[in-house]
């Protein structure tokens, strides 16, 4: 029988009762209620945290860790990065991009600012999430419209020929490199706009 740590299922289930088990000692302490803790603008929050965090990890393990690496990794072993690791990593780093997107949208009209948020205004901290807003669905334009179209042929999930596989490489890194620029600044006015 397999250690429950040695699933990754098993991992996350685990991880999730253990949210739960937080969830309700906080709510023993007095300083919210259970029913605080489950409210759907918390929830909501939460997941579009969770869908942040997958995100913009993967975002900066091929920029910081893959990228950079990759000459270094002998020819013959390339193909298991690019026909295994970086499928998958693509995978959860594409729906990362979409959680994120969704559930901080949804998160921004459950608590009223959306619409001043996406025009600007309203108050220092709309303005800054606003800003940080624009910024996430600048990036995530780039992943789903840009960079996963040309990783397709990089990779060749997608028919290329080898001029057009290495265009679109090049293409996909400076996005990539692109939206990690934008990471910076989107992560400071998300933060910063919850504390105005």
């Amino acid at each position: 029988m397999k250690q429950p740590l040695e699933s990754l299922h098993m991992t996350v289930i685990l991880g999730l009762i253990l949210t739960l088990v937080m969830a309700y000692v906080v709510a023993g302490t007095g300083y919210s209620s259970a029913m605080d803790l489950y409210q759907l603008p918390v929830i909501v929050r939460w997941l579009h945290v969770v869908s942040g965090v997958m995100w913009i990890g993967l975002l900066w393990y091929f920029n910081f860790v893959q990228i950079p690496n990759m000459p270094n990794i002998p020819d013959d072993q390339k193909p298991a990065i690019g026909k295994v690791i970086a499928p998958a990593a693509l995978f959860w780093f594409r729906w990362g991009a979409m959680g994120t997107i969704v559930f901080g949208l949804y998160l921004a009209e459950l608590n009223g600012y959306l619409a001043d948020a996406m025009m600007l205004s309203g108050g220092p901290n709309t303005v800054g999430i606003g800003i940080g807003m624009w910024l996430g669905l600048i990036m995530w334009f780039n992943v789903w419209f840009v960079i996963w179209p040309n990783q397709k042929k990089a990779l060749g999930i997608v028919e290329a020929d080898a001029d057009a596989k290495k265009a679109a490489a090049r293409t996909a890194m400076l996005f990539s490199r692109t939206n990690t620029l934008l990471s910076f600044p989107m992560l400071l006015a998300m933060v910063s706009a919850q504390n105005i």
